[in-house]
């Protein structure tokens, strides 16, 4: 199989994988189920099916735009009225496939509907040779047609081996300047719409991680902690699939340059927030959707 082939047909297995595990796990998403249930079940179905996950299971819910996983022995359960975003990776050798959907537990089909009709909207124009700042001019004008904004500080992206997040960047607003999409080229598509004030920062809580750096160093624990970090190369792993992760250890990696950290990504206006999103190939005259 040539590398092309094995690109393209490893890619549409993680996505086969996605579409199955997204709606299994849709169904699951009620008022009092534990966010820890949902995370572990996504996680395992992954493997299941013959993929791993890209990225631990992201649950955030409400104003919380990216970012949140549950801990070890999380104990929080989704309640009645939260928005809840599914956002779920899985690849094969690699080859990353990835896709959001927002569940309403509340009242909120509309703002659900601004990120869900943008998605498709931006699908739809894509094309080989299209301009990332026309897909960023076309999500902007979707979501304020519903009344909201669009998050100006998250993105969709390009999908490379083993890199989760990689050029293009696709911002969600209109831009001057973007770059143009090739054919065969592989990108997540990804809105998020708000109905506060359009960016998110950084909230102290973070369970997520990945390897940046694999330098030699020098305390025992550290060396332990990185032979079991190292199978997941360059994607984010959760703190809850390490056997031990002191909070101290993993503190210092990331001090020193050796880890990233994923703080949870929330709204600045405390706005709620929805978020769509597929990985889809670029063909000549369109886009095959892959999730």
């Amino acid at each position: 199989m040539s590398d092309e082939n094995e690109r393209i047909e490893k890619t549409l297995k993680a996505g086969e994988i996605l579409r199955q595990v997204r709606a299994e796990a849709v169904k699951l998403i009620k008022p009092g189920v534990r966010l820890l249930e949902v995370a572990e079940f996504v996680e395992n179905r992954i493997v299941e099916l013959g993929g791993k996950p890209a990225f631990p299971c992201n649950i955030s819910i409400n104003s919380d735009a990216a970012h949140f996983t549950p801990k070890r022995d999380d104990e929080r359960t989704f309640a009645e009225g939260d928005l809840v975003k599914l956002d779920i990776g899985a690849h094969v050798d690699g080859y990353i496939a990835d896709t959001a959907i927002s569940i309403d537990l509340g009242d909120n089909s509309e703002l659900v509907g601004a990120a869900e009709e943008a998605l498709k909207n931006a699908i739809n124009a894509i094309h080989a040779g299209i301009d990332t700042a026309e897909l960023g001019r076309i999500i902007e004008a979707t979501i304020k047609e519903f009344g909201f904004k669009p998050i100006i500080n998250l993105t969709g992206h390009g999908l490379q081996r083993w890199i989760a997040h990689a050029p293009p960047t696709i911002y969600n607003f209109a831009t001057q300047r973007g770059v143009r999409l090739e054919e065969g080229m592989i990108v997540a598509i990804e809105p998020f719409a708000t109905n506060g004030a359009g960016k998110v920062t950084e909230r102290s809580e973070v369970e997520i991680f990945s390897l940046i750096n694999l330098k030699p160093v020098r305390m025992k624990q550290a060396r332990e902690l990185l032979e079991e970090i190292k199978p997941y190369q360059t994607l984010p792993f959760a703190k809850r699939w390490l056997s031990k992760a002191p909070d101290l250890i993993i503190n210092r990696l990331v001090r020193e340059g050796v880890l990233r950290a994923y703080p949870v990504l929330t709204e600045v206006g405390k706005g709620l927030v929805s978020q769509a999103e597929h990985t889809v190939i670029v063909e000549e005259d369109g886009a095959r959707i892959v999730t």
